[in-house]
């Protein structure tokens, strides 16, 4: 069988989570492969979440995740700024609409302090509708919390493997684990494509993650999908939504918000449905009708705005309240499973976690001192300026003044960036991801077929 890597740590997983774990690791005096099993990073749950940049105010104080959270918040916050990944400070109000979740905010607040946030405030219902003024009736009051904030998840996932890759990672794409064979100096991991040996394994690889530790013969958890479908509405309705809206959490989960996104529109959902499919993207009929129900009780002026995109996403649910993070020393394997949306946030922080686990072993962790400078990622944010508003940047390149998807305003120089960078796209999806090219109100039925030529095109090159 070929050998397509032999490393000290073999990570499974190109999300947020397994790509910011390369990273750390390969900012060290190690070799490492970033092992995905599907064709491009990003491609399952870290693409579809409500990209927001969580505080950690409502995590179960004490838990890994609470702590997990917070310090990610910090260094995902930081790294934004290093590498470009847009970020808008826009602030929640969690609005109560009973009693019993308006009873419910005190509480909330006494949590935020125990996790160490302490910026909340209680609000009345004149407070909440001076903040949302086209928030439906019948609000009776909320609770502010001003750190929360909105990113861009695709350029999250893309700059940390990005920056792994830089840093010396090996990316295998369309690589699916199949296989382990444990022995007392590594792990073999078997894949259709050829074996990867490796010193030490990491399984971050989300709903996928009971699966490969059912490899390692561990029966400790099973990931339950659970499918979250949401509504993206035009730009126009941007102004009816200045901050995050948050409902009162429940034993499901956060609930259904209505959010501003980092391109500009306005999100409704998610819903909480347990399925057995994990490969079940798709929305459904009954979701339409529970996100119309949700949205006509938050903001009944919001539905009368169009409806630009739907989607579905799955998270890695697990019947434990806390991420699942174990090392196994015997079978030179680590578990990082259970990470629900919060990863997004939590990420680095996981990374940092890890290597703190591995810190105990035969790896040799110490920091190199010849790390290359981070990636300077494409805004694909509006609070920012993008390459067809930079009359300086069209002057020097007249590419990033001829737009080739006009919903968008992306350009032909993005384009062309995205095919010549580091991990260039192998599909439409990851050329949406990387430009938000056929990403619009059109969905691509203007721009679609040049898009197709340009993949083709870039395929190619």
């Amino acid at each position: 069988m070929t050998t397509l890597a032999t490393v000290d740590v073999a990570v499974i997983g190109a999300g947020i989570v397994g790509s910011a774990i390369a990273r750390d690791l390969a900012g060290r005096h190690l070799s490492v492969a970033l092992i995905e099993g599907r064709d491009d990073v990003g491609d399952g749950t870290s693409k579809a979440n409500t990209a927001i940049l969580h505080t950690g105010f409502d995590a179960k104080p004490g838990t890994l995740e609470s702590r997990m959270v917070a310090r990610g918040y910090h260094l995902l916050g930081e790294y934004a700024e290093r590498t470009g990944i847009p970020v808008e400070r826009t602030g929640a109000v969690l609005v109560a609409w009973s009693d019993e979740e308006l009873d419910a905010l005190p509480g909330l607040k006494e949590k935020a302090e125990a996790n160490g946030y302490d910026a909340c405030a209680l609000i009345g219902a004149d407070g909440v509708y001076t903040l949302v003024p086209d928030l439906g009736p019948g609000a009776l009051g909320g609770l502010t919390v001003p750190g929360e904030s909105i990113t861009c998840t695709w350029t999250t996932n893309l700059a940390l493997a990005t920056d792994a890759v830089r840093r010396g990672a090996q990316l295998l794409r369309g690589t699916r684990v199949t296989g382990v064979e444990s022995h007392q100096d590594g792990v073999r991991l078997e894949t259709a494509r050829g074996d990867v040996h490796a010193r030490w394994v990491v399984n971050a690889a989300g709903l996928g993650a009971d699966a490969v530790d059912r490899l390692f013969g561990h029966e400790r958890f099973t990931v339950t999908p659970r499918r979250g479908e949401l509504f993206v509405f035009d730009k126009l309705a941007r102004p009816k939504v200045p901050l995050i809206v948050l409902p009162v959490p429940s034993s499901r989960g956060k609930g259904v918000l209505v959010s501003p996104t980092i391109y500009g529109n306005v999100m409704l959902g998610p819903t909480s449905e347990n399925i057995e499919d994990r490969t079940a993207t798709g929305t459904t009929e009954e979701g339409f009708d529970f996100l119309l129900s949700k949205g006509e009780r938050l903001m009944p002026s919001l539905l009368e705005e169009e409806v630009t995109a739907s989607y579905a996403g799955l998270r890695a649910a697990i019947a434990s309240e806390d991420y699942l993070v174990d090392l196994d020393a015997d079978a030179r394997y680590l578990l990082v499973g259970g990470i629900r949306s919060t990863g997004l946030t939590a990420g680095m922080a996981l990374a940092e976690h890890v290597v703190g686990l591995l810190g105990a072993t035969d790896l040799d962790l110490t920091e190199r001192d010849d790390l290359p400078e981070p990636p300077r990622m494409p805004n694909l944010g509006e609070a920012g300026v993008r390459p067809y508003e930079d009359a300086e940047l069209i002057a020097r390149d007249p590419a990033y003044g001829r737009i080739v998807c006009f919903c968008e305003r992306v350009t032909a120089g993005e384009v062309r960036d995205a095919f010549a960078s580091t991990i260039p796209p192998c599909d439409l999806d990851g050329l949406r991801r990387r430009t938000r090219m056929a990403g619009g109100r059109c969905q691509g039925f203007y721009c679609g077929a040049d898009a197709a030529s340009l993949l083709a095109q870039g395929v190619a090159q």
